[in-house]
């Protein structure tokens, strides 16, 4: 069998505050509710031209994930162009550093970062 990704859903406290992060970061459009993805109250789409579909449902109990900790669920690889610059960007729009420096990979670096529901990321250089 062959699957094919449709979108990826993250729990949080505030779909469509979480949907707007994302926006911001990555751009498209916060499209929500969509039937088409089984969505509705408490939910929100983010859609882009360039990547897969996040979806974003309201937990009222949701507990973020802990940084380095076993039960870590996933991690959001985005690249940007110049990950120096983007790091202000994203601490304006309410990210939280989780690593503390650099990290370099051949030509590339990265930071990790927790979206405001606590969620990881890393910015990617090209």
């Amino acid at each position: 069998m062959n699957g094919r990704l449709r979108c990826v859903v993250l729990d949080c406290p505030d779909a469509f505050g979480l949907a707007r992060f994302y926006r911001e970061l990555l751009g498209g459009e916060v499209d929500a509710p969509d039937p088409g993805l089984a969505v509705g109250a408490g939910s929100a789409v983010l859609r882009d031209a360039h990547g897969p579909v996040l979806a974003f449902q309201d937990v009222a109990d949701h507990r973020p994930p802990v940084w380095g900790a076993p039960e870590q669920q996933f991690l959001l690889d985005i690249r940007v162009p110049d990950p120096a610059a983007a790091h202000e960007a994203v601490l304006a729009l309410g990210a939280v550093p989780l690593s503390g420096t650099d990290a370099a990979e051949g030509a590339a670096s990265w930071r990790v970062y927790a979206d405001p529901a606590g969620h990881p990321f890393r910015l990617m250089g090209p």
